[in-house]
């Protein structure tokens, strides 16, 4: 069962609704323009907010429903956990675009919602701090993520390596961000 979920979520994953949307709408490839990110940030850049909150919502569900199918089947939060990485790696490396994807930050946040709404509203509270002060998407998505992992260490301990694996693969996917946030290059809204 477990490997049959990590496929469906990778799948899933994989479906690129910021790709999509801009097909649809005659919008540029996001991956092509902007910061080149497939992502609700970059949305909003190029095609405006309705898009980019369609394609947040739709990356949100994406790490959100393979976590809530898991749980439904019966699979440990551990479990859960690994398949909601499956997810976010689908949208990193999605299948059906060249493996070319976004930077599953918001697909995290779906994914975190299913396992642990309190550590959710935290990402949530700390990107939206950040981004308030700093007007950096990357900055934001850098700080929050990591700041999960004591209150997941803390009250659900299962989640922890799965959600630090994810937290580097994060930051991973943010290491041009990083280079030009050190250089004062990065991009601000």
């Amino acid at each position: 069962m477990f490997w049959s979920l990590a496929i469906f979520a990778y799948l899933l994953g994989s479906l690129s609704f910021a790709i999509l949307l801009s097909r649809l709408t005659g919008n540029p490839d996001p991956r092509m323009s902007g910061s080149g990110n497939a992502g609700a940030t970059n949305m909003f850049r190029l095609a405006g907010k309705k898009l980019a909150i369609l394609t947040l919502l739709g990356d949100l569900c994406k790490g959100l429903l393979p976590v809530l199918v898991a749980g439904a089947m019966g699979l440990s939060l551990q479990e859960q956990a690994w398949i909601g990485v499956f997810a976010v790696i689908g949208h990193l490396f999605p299948l059906y675009f060249r493996f070319r994807g976004g930077k599953g930050v918001a697909t995290a946040a779906g994914m975190l919602l299913g396992l642990y709404p309190p550590a959710a509203l935290l990402a949530v509270c700390a990107w939206l701090l950040t981004f308030y002060l700093t007007r950096t998407s990357s900055l934001a998505a850098l700080i929050a993520t990591p700041l999960t992992l004591p209150l997941l260490a803390w009250q659900e301990p299962a989640a922890l390596l799965p959600m630090s694996a994810l937290t580097g693969l994060i930051v991973w996917r943010h290491r041009g961000n990083l280079r030009d946030l050190f250089a004062g290059r990065e991009r601000h809204f």
